[in-house]
């Protein structure tokens, strides 16, 4: 069996997952990464490039002894799996962007990552990571979710956070979109804040092999908000032939 690898976005971690393990894990081996810096490894060094967050799942992945695989990214862990696709495609099957682009710099994001480093240097970990994992839910702090995921987004440490903005902002891959050969799901939620409907076009006219979900009544936390929906539209992808 072909397992699934899940890498989280900016403030993430494998625990946000649940949803996903409870349903998805009945029928699929399913493998959850926490990046350096953040979730379960918050007490890793802080990484500040896509490039180098890449490497570091292939690297993880492989003393797993895990070779072929799908991988989900969501968010900046969809900028870090198509930086994976690039390295590691001869061990790369299915992959799913969710909720992510192709640009670091997210025109229309709710704030300008710069306003964001801004801020966080001024509020505090803690409080960045309540007020940006609100934005991710169509009724921000009133969301059933809200609460779990905020309590793992506030284990990141303020130089993570930084880092990870930093990482974000330096990168594009744009350019290499039409090279990925691989059949592709992109998942969106038509209420996302931080990606808008331009950034999701790009992919799904520029990946060729791509299908496209668009999931009516969410935020950026598609997974969170309507698990059934998402689970349902992840395991038509992977027994599709």
């Amino acid at each position: 069996m072909t397992p699934l690898v899940f890498v989280h976005g900016f403030m993430g971690g494998s625990e946000q997952w649940e949803k996903q393990l409870d349903e998805l894990s009945k029928e699929y081996k399913l493998i959850t990464i926490d990046l350096p810096g953040f979730g379960k490894n918050n007490q890793l060094p802080a990484i500040n490039s896509i490039y180098s967050f890449s490497k570091w799942v292939i690297a993880e992945l492989k003393k797993k002894n895990i070779k072929k695989y799908h991988l989900l990214g969501h968010s900046m862990g969809g900028m870090i799996v198509q930086e994976m696709v690039r390295k590691d495609s001869q061990n790369i099957d299915k992959l799913i962007l969710y909720g992510t682009g192709s640009l670091g710099v997210l025109p229309g994001r709710f704030e300008t990552i710069m306003h964001s480093k801004t801020r966080a240097k001024n509020d505090g970990a803690s409080e960045t990571a309540a007020r940006i994992s609100a934005t991710w839910f169509l009724d921000y702090h009133n969301s059933i979710a809200y609460e779990g995921c905020s309590k793992i987004a506030k284990r990141s440490s303020i130089e993570s956070i930084l880092a990870g903005l930093d990482a974000m902002s330096e990168w594009s891959g744009e350019q290499n979109l039409k090279k990925l050969e691989n059949k592709t799901l992109i998942i969106w939620g038509d209420q996302d804040r931080t990606y808008l409907w331009p950034q999701i076009e790009i992919l799904w006219k520029n990946i060729k092999n791509s299908n496209l979900s668009v999931i009516p009544g969410c935020a950026h936390a598609v997974h969170l908000e309507k698990p059934e929906i998402f689970n349902k539209v992840i395991k038509d992808f992977l027994n599709s032939v």
